[in-house]
């Protein structure tokens, strides 16, 4: 009997362990799950939440419900693997063989990587990407009477790199709505050159911070946050003063990546970027945010790879060659504010750029545009998450990017 073990039952964990289940014989395949934690979440509730937009209760739901049977479920964090045993030690003490390893556990915020950025912790110093996290900042904005608010990105990657930017949108809405706008001043402040890391996008994007008066403060490298002053501070020695500070962490992977030998130093698996392989380690694969593949971390860029990494891995375990190659393809739905949402569609390859989505001329979204159709279209997704996407059911849309619609910067 071949061993398969996943570890994480997260957003690419899930849809894996759905989609190989289907395909490897049981009679021929055990597959075995680690799932880290009981509860999945919902993610995009994370920033609705905040605006009391979301209700919260609604963003959890068991993890064990959308894993499918024939599947093992072993709930326990992982300590190490040994990769030249093909083994994974868990913390309960259990060990598990493997003839395959399939890495699925993501990235999480570290507030704990920047000096100060813990001491005051849910009191100035907030956060939206956690569950708790989105709540302790929704009382917070409950209570927020005016003052200087930053929101503030530590370090790329970070999952959902879109989502400050959608924080920064939704903010400005909900405090002209509470009357609050003109009593407060909301900066941006962000490690790369400008609002986003590509050029149409960026000044798209740019562009919508400027008209809402939100100031941008880039190429800023934290060092620390000093909570007697209530500063931001650069190793440059430039210091964002802040009332209210809703800052985004280093994101990294799982410790043990880093432990076991398999990662960057951010402890993100080191793969290929277009079959997932570890670059060492032909038993190994990663997905999801786990892996370092240079494109967003996000639900999207997880529904494309699954739309391909499944048929590569049958083909691998055969010892053929695998064939679908993973382009980096990501869409993201970007909230604006005022019911209205822009789109974004890209690749390795290939920038964010204007145009119609899915279609040439009829879309119907607009990409880097705002609308109402991309506000629908974030909105609708979380029912094909639920009902679709996790349970690796098939979705009309090719995980490969089309040129279908998009203007290039010539054409403009």
């Amino acid at each position: 009997m071949h061993k398969l073990v996943i570890l994480g039952s997260g957003t690419a964990g899930t849809i894996a362990a759905n989609k190989l289940r289907r395909l490897l014989p049981r009679d021929a395949w055990d597959i075995t799950i680690v799932e880290q934690r009981a509860t999945h979440y919902y993610q995009p509730a994370f920033l609705f939440i905040p605006f009391g937009k979301y209700k919260a209760p609604k963003a959890k739901k068991p993890a064990s419900k959308y894993l499918p049977a024939g599947v093992t479920r072993v709930s326990a964090s992982v300590d190490k693997v040994d990769p030249e045993a093909k083994t994974v030690s868990l913390s309960e003490g259990t060990t598990l063989e493997y003839d395959y390893l399939v890495i699925a556990t993501g990235t999480t915020p570290r507030p704990d990587q920047t000096p100060g950025m813990e001491d005051d912790w849910h009191g100035t110093v907030h956060s939206f990407y956690t569950f708790d996290d989105a709540v302790a900042l929704r009382d917070k904005l409950a209570k927020f009477e005016g003052g200087r608010l930053v929101i503030h990105i530590t370090e790329m990657p970070i999952k959902c790199p879109v989502a400050p930017l959608e924080f920064a949108f939704l903010l400005d809405d909900f405090l002209t709505k509470k009357g609050l706008r003109d009593k407060t001043d909301i900066t941006y402040v962000t490690p790369l050159p400008g609002a986003f890391t590509k050029p149409v996008a960026a000044t798209t994007l740019g562009g919508m911070l400027e008209k809402r008066g939100i100031v941008l403060e880039s190429d800023f490298m934290v060092e620390s946050i000093d909570n007697d002053k209530h500063a931001v501070v650069s190793y440059d020695e430039r210091e964002v003063p802040f009332d209210l500070l809703v800052t985004i962490p280093l994101n990294m992977g799982a410790d043990f990546v880093g432990e076991s030998g398999l990662g960057d130093e951010l402890n993100f698996v080191t793969v290929d970027k277009h079959t997932l392989i570890h670059d060492k380690y032909d038993t190994i694969f990663a997905i999801g945010d786990a892996a370092n593949i240079p494109t967003s971390k996000a639900g999207a860029v997880a529904h494309y790879e699954m739309d391909l990494f499944p048929e590569n891995f049958v083909k691998h375990i055969a010892g053929k060659e695998m064939t679908e190659k993973f382009d980096g393809h990501a869409t993201c739905f970007i909230e604006s504010g005022a019911g209205k949402g822009m789109l974004i569609d890209f690749n390795y390859d290939t920038q964010p750029l204007t145009g119609t989505f899915p279609f040439a001329f009829v879309g119907p979204l607009p990409l880097l545009k705002e609308s109402r159709f991309n506000h629908m279209g974030k909105l609708g997704f979380e029912w094909a998450y639920w009902n679709l996407l996790l349970k690796g059911r098939p979705i009309p849309m090719s995980p490969h990017l089309s040129m279908s619609g998009k203007v290039l910067p010539s054409d403009d």
